[in-house]
């Protein structure tokens, strides 16, 4: 019996001895441990946008308390609170900085961001921004009536936009709109929902686009060779 046993062992051993030679791999009976893991700090860079400083005309006023900050100007006032990750200190010379909290991959990604958007407040309130739209089509045009924005754009019906508060809508030889305010977001949100309405087509150009939108044209299909 124990002669038995020791030859089926013997012959296992060489099994599996034979088979890891010849598969390429060894067979080892050492017992599996525990693997560790190291862990390592990762060092984010700075933000080459987050780190330039905001520069804060006279006509504007600065009111910061804590995460919050408000921002007064003659157009108009705009306010906007920062994560945790970064914030807002301003300096003697009256120059705003955003700074990362803290060093995290979420802290590089909201630098650059709250930097811009902070940016963006200051120039609103002071200068203003404006975005030009222009509608290309036989019988295309817009008008303004009272508050509301009309445009005639190829349906059963006009479409009828209200204008948003803080806003401002020109139009010019009937067929060209220009945007403007303070809050630029709000800018750039109500002129994409006017080109929502007939998106540029790319054969002739027919829609609503941007001013400076340039438009990829496509061939047409070619008539039947004779």
């Amino acid at each position: 019996m124990a002669s038995s046993i020791t030859s089926s062992f013997q012959t296992s051993s060489l099994r599996s001895l034979f088979l890891g030679e010849r598969n390429g791999f060894c067979v080892s009976s050492v017992p599996v441990t525990r693997v560790g893991f190291l862990r390592k700090t990762i060092e984010c860079k700075e933000s080459r946008i987050g780190k330039q400083p905001i520069e804060v005309p006279s006509n504007v006023t600065i009111t910061l308390e804590g995460q919050d900050l408000k921002v007064k100007g003659p157009l108009g006032e705009l306010s906007i609170a920062y994560p945790r990750e970064v914030k807002v200190e301003r300096e003697e010379s009256g120059i705003l900085k955003v700074k990362k909290a803290m060093e995290t991959r979420r802290a590089n990604q909201m630098h650059g961001l709250f930097r811009t958007l902070t940016d963006n407040m200051v120039v609103g309130v002071s200068k203003g921004f404006e975005k030009k739209l222009q509608m290309i089509g036989v019988g295309y045009r817009a008008t303004v009536e009272g508050k509301d924005l009309v445009l005639s754009l190829g349906f059963s019906h006009p479409v009828r936009m209200t204008i948003p508060e803080g806003l401002k809508v020109k139009v010019e030889d009937n067929t060209r709109i220009t945007v403007s305010g303070y809050d630029k977001s709000e800018i750039g949100q109500f002129a994409a929902s006017i080109r929502k309405w007939r998106p540029p087509e790319p054969y002739k150009g027919k829609g609503v686009k941007y001013a400076d939108e340039v438009i990829r044209r496509k061939e047409g299909k070619a008539g039947k060779k004779k």
